[in-house]
């Protein structure tokens, strides 16, 4: 198949990891900045045009879209799906996925264990907001931030509201989420592939720091899921229309909490920790369901 990948940086260990398993499985894989992609919108001919010139039809394609560009690049991968090119990752879940506080209200009217979240506008309610999530300690997360930038622990009242004023200051939005304390330091990520969980690891933040992304100098290791981590991580998937997730649940007292879900999941962490072909796993997925699009189109006449 001619499958592209979105991305950036053809550099970066995740996208090697793409063009390495792609190659192997025998597909032609071209990298495409997203950025360098433009769009010309005309009735019944859609296009997407790269260094002056139309791009060829793609049998499927691997957004790997940053947080920062995320409304210009879901922008191109809504154009591949008009174009009838299959998305490994839809361009309206990466949306939703990126939406933190949206998020966190889907998975919640699915039923699924989240840690206490407040979210609100006004000075005034700051004192409400922390008893709402259980009092201080509180983390204080932008809804923007990834990869753990944007996210405070603030062990008092007085420091939450510090924190809150600042952050309300530059007019950024933001959420307030109790602190875990059982968790120590630690979290999970399950990833999910077409409805299954194909590798799990515990992160665990260095010593004295309460993020435990890699990032940031946490280290990881593989991890047997209980069945009910597993469900969660799955359900959670399912909830935001990710076929391709990273879940972030942290282990708490009354069963596993969803931090996050992620609709570009990095994949150095999760292979170097588990040691298994994670990468393969996409391809398994597109091989299946990007043949069935094109078959259904064929029959139809598209």
């Amino acid at each position: 198949m001619n499958i592209a990948i979105l991305s950036r940086n053809k550099s970066l260990y995740s996208t090697r990891r793409l063009i390495e398993a792609g190659t192997e499985r025998g597909h032609q894989i071209t990298v495409l900045d997203p950025l360098r992609c433009y769009v010309s919108i005309e009735k019944s001919k859609p296009e997407i045009h790269y260094n002056g010139k139309p791009l060829p039809y793609f049998d499927a394609v691997i957004p790997r879209i940053g947080s920062s560009i995320t409304f210009y690049g879901c922008a191109i991968v809504r154009q591949f799906e008009v174009m009838k090119t299959f998305s490994a990752i839809e361009s309206q879940a990466i949306v939703r996925s990126r939406d933190k506080l949206r998020s966190m209200q889907i998975l919640s009217r699915t039923g699924i264990g989240l840690p206490k979240t407040g979210f609100a506008r006004q000075a005034s309610d700051y004192g409400d907001l922390i008893r709402m999530v259980g009092g201080t300690p509180v983390v204080i997360k932008l809804l923007e931030g990834t990869q753990g930038i944007g996210v405070v622990l603030a062990e008092t009242k007085k420091a939450a509201e510090s924190v809150l004023d600042a952050f309300y200051g530059l007019k950024v939005n933001i959420m307030v989420q109790e602190f875990i304390k059982e968790s120590k330091g630690s979290d999970i990520r399950a990833f999910v592939v077409d409805g299954k969980v194909v590798g799990a690891m515990k992160r665990t933040g260095k010593e004295g720091e309460f993020r435990s992304n890699l990032h940031r100098g946490g280290k990881a290791e593989p991890i047997k899921l209980s069945a009910e981590e597993r469900k969660t991580a799955l359900m959670s998937a399912k909830a935001l229309g990710l076929n391709i997730a990273g879940v972030d649940m942290l282990q708490s007292n009354r069963g596993p909490l969803v931090m996050e879900v992620n609709s570009s999941p990095g994949l150095e962490g999760i292979e170097k920790a588990t040691k298994k072909d994670v990468a393969a796993k996409f391809y398994e997925y597109i091989e299946k369901n990007a043949e069935k699009k094109n078959k259904s189109k064929d029959k139809i006449g598209v």
